[in-house]
Order: structure tokens, then C-alpha cells, then sequence
């Protein structure tokens, strides 16, 4: 007998999978997930009495399938839907194919037919199993919007099919992305992270990972990941407030994943091209690395991002790279690299370019240039504790 949060962390893990199998057979995206909801029902009554199957992902897939017969038998259409329904794998059917229909699912839910808000949703909820009140929760709509939204977007999909081909998978790394980075540095309301998304976005990836373990970007992101996240226990104080970078007492960083995502970064650049995710996962490595900020190897953190630039130009990248720019050749030269984005349509009124802005000022010795830009930065940012921190800093 294995223990339930045993079993329930093996649910979790399965669920994906199974769904993936019964969508690739059937389609009907909703039905098949209802049916995979009772399948695991089912499974967490009786596998903490009986035991867990020799099978357990072939097991899901059964009886998902017979629940799914059940229901279309009870339709008018009984009879075609008959004709391609299989109601249960054949004995001899491998089920590591199991493991790929994860990913074909990660595809389906992050399909170019969808918007980006879309995509995050339906893979919350269809793969990383995320109640569709959690998933509003982590992004502060009503329960009902993000409803509406998830059912959406299954019917948009509906019909579609898998998308095909590794072309694909650039988008559903760029969905784990968006996730993670909605966790770590939450857009608004009172608190700076969200745990709960941060950590299904790394179990994600790392599920991408176990299936294409060669790919350099893979490998790239989930180090990205592991190594940013390790700094998220000094982030903020007791009482919630923003803990800058340079100021976090890096004693207390999770240094099992930084030697995790160092490894996993070093191994990536080894074998493979680099890649934007790859870049990225070096300068977080770097950073955890250093013993203090005026330890930091900024030259080569400067190195990387001009490569970055180059390869995956965007206005957030610019900003990181002024302010490597200013720590290697002073903070004017940082103002100036800056001063490129003024007319820049992609970042005009986002707070972090006020935010850069303002603290490479106060380096330069500009303190009421900088207090100004701090006001502004305040003024436009949704984060209660990135407010409070900007806030403060006028005063100082």
C-alpha cells in the first residue's frame, strides 16, 4: 500500500499524460477531460487500498475510456462514435507513448490558434492540473472570467489536432516562461510571488526536459528556472516587503539548485548552439555565484547580454544590459545605452524603464533626477510591494 501523498504526487504526474492519450485518440478536448477527472477519482479511492497498478498509466487510460464509451453510448451519434472509439490500450501497446502525449498536450494547449492568455490558462489547468479557482487566484481575475476564458479556448482548439513538429516547441517553452515569470515577479496585488506557479512551471519543465533531454533550450530554461528560483526565500522580509538583489542575504540562497542549474547550464552550452534561454541561465549563474554584487563578474555578464541583444532582441533585455553597462563602464554609459529605448512603443510607459532609469541616476549622483523617475516608476507599477519599495526609495 502506498501512501496517498505518494499516490497523489503519481496522479499529478500522470494526468498529463493520460489526457494527452485520450485527446490524440478521441478529440473532445472537454469530455476526455472529464473522463480523465473520474479516471483519477477513481484512482485515489481505491489504489491507497488496493495498491497502485503494475500499470498505473495504462490503468487511468482504461478506465477513462470506458467512461468515455459510457457517455457517448448514451448519445444519438452512439453508433459512429463507436466506429473509431478504442475503448482500452491493447496488452501489448507501449505505454512510454504515454509519456510523449504529454507534450503533444503542452502543444494542443499552447496552439497558435490561441492568445497568450489563453495558452497559460488551458496549460494551468489541462496540464499542470490547477483548479480554475487556483489559476484565477494566481492572476486576480474572478473565478467566472478565467472560466469563461479556459472554455474558450477549448472550443477554439476544438477539432484542430496536434500541432506537429519541433517548430512547436519554442511556443510552449515560451507559455513555462510566461508562467514562471507571472510567479516570481507577480504583475500585481499585494504579494511580489506566487509559489504555486513558479513551482508548476519548473515541474513542467522539467517534464519537457525528461522528453527531450538534448535540447540545448530545454535544458536552458529549466537551469533559468532552478537558478532564479533560488533566491526566492530571501526576496522579501517577514512581513512581505521587496528585498533588492544586492541587498539579499545570499547565505540563505538554495544552493542545491544552484548547483543544479549550473550543471544543467554548463552541460547545454557544451553540446549545443546557445540559445536565448541558455544565455539567460548563465548570467543567472554568474549572479548566484558571486559572493556579493561588487564580486559579480560584470564584464561577462556584459558579454552575455550583448550576445543576447543580438540574438533575442527585446526592450527588457536593453535595460539588463545598461545596467551591466553601468557596473562595467559607469553609470552614464548605462543613461546612454538607456536613453535608445525613449521611443521604443514596446516598453514606453512600463515601470522598469523609469525603475532603471532612476537608480542608474542615483548612481551617477543625480539623487533628485532619480527620486522623480522612483515616483514615476511608483506611480505605474500594479505591485503593492514594488510600490512600497519605489516609494521608499524617494526618500532616501
Amino acid at each position: 500500500m502506498s501512501g496517498a501523498s505518494e499516490i497523489e504526487d503519481l496522479l499529478r504526474r500522470l494526468a498529463p499524460r493520460v489526457l494527452g492519450t485520450l485527446v490524440r485518440r478521441h478529440g473532445q478536448f472537454d469530455a476526455c477531460e472529464d473522463a480523465v477527472q473520474e479516471a483519477l477519482l477513481a484512482a485515489s479511492v481505491q489504489w491507497p487500498e488496493q495498491g497502485v497498478p503494475n500499470e498505473p498509466a495504462g490503468w487511468l487510460v482504461t478506465v477513462a475510456g470506458r467512461r468515455l464509451t459510457d457517455q457517448w453510448r448514451s448519445e444519438a451519434a452512439r453508433r459512429q462514435r463507436e466506429l473509431t472509439v478504442a475503448t482500452e490500450p491493447s496488452p501489448d501497446e507501449d505505454l512510454s507513448r504515454h509519456v510523449d502525449d504529454t507534450l503533444k498536450l503542452l502543444f494542443l494547449c499552447c496552439h497558435p490558434e490561441l492568445s497568450e492568455p489563453s495558452q497559460v490558462a488551458l496549460t494551468l489547468r489541462a496540464v499542470g492540473g490547477l483548479t480554475t479557482a487556483e489559476i484565477a487566484n494566481a492572476f486576480l481575475v474572478p473565478e467566472s472570467t478565467m472560466a469563461q476564458r479556459i472554455s474558450r479556448g477549448k472550443q477554439k482548439i476544438k477539432g484542430l489536432g496536434f500541432p506537429d513538429g519541433p517548430e512547436r516547441l519554442p511556443a510552449v517553452l515560451h507559455v513555462l516562461y510566461l508562467i514562471f515569470n507571472e510567479g516570481y515577479n507577480t504583475t500585481s496585488g499585494p504579494d511580489l510571488q506566487r509559489v504555486e506557479l513558479t513551482a508548476e512551471a519548473i515541474r513542467l519543465t522539467r517534464e519537457v526536459h525528461a522528453l527531450r533531454p538534448d535540447d540545448g533550450e530545454v535544458t536552458g530554461l529549466l537551469a533559468l528556472m532552478l537558478l532564479t528560483d533560488a533566491r526566492r526565500a530571501t526576496r522579501t522580509t517577514s512581513d512581505g516587503a521587496l528585498v533588492p538583489l544586492a541587498e539579499q542575504d545570499r547565505s540563505r540562497w538554495d544552493r542545491g539548485r544552484i548547483e543544479e542549474g549550473v550543471a544543467l547550464v554548463s552541460h547545454a552550452l557544451a553540446v549545443s548552439p546557445p540559445g536565448p534561454y541558455q544565455l539567460q541561465a548563465a548570467i543567472a549563474a554568474i549572479h548566484d555565484e558571486a559572493p556579493s554584487t561588487e564580486q559579480t563578474d560584470w564584464p561577462q555578464i556584459l558579454v552575455l547580454y550583448k550576445l543576447l541583444d543580438r540574438m533575442a532582441p527585446n526592450p527588457m533585455v536593453t535595460l539588463n544590459r545598461a545596467i551591466a553597462t553601468a557596473m562595467v563602464h559607469g553609470p552614464k554609459a548605462g543613461l546612454e545605452l538607456l536613453g535608445s529605448l525613449n521611443g521604443d512603443k514596446r516598453i514606453a510607459g512600463h515601470y522598469r524603464l523609469d525603475a532603471v532609469r532612476a537608480h542608474l541616476l542615483d548612481l551617477a549622483g543625480e539623487h533628485e533626477q532619480a527620486r522623480e523617475h522612483y515616483r514615476r516608476a511608483a506611480k505605474r507599477t500594479f505591485s503593492l510591494p514594488e510600490r512600497e519599495y519605489l516609494l521608499r526609495k524617494t526618500s532616501g
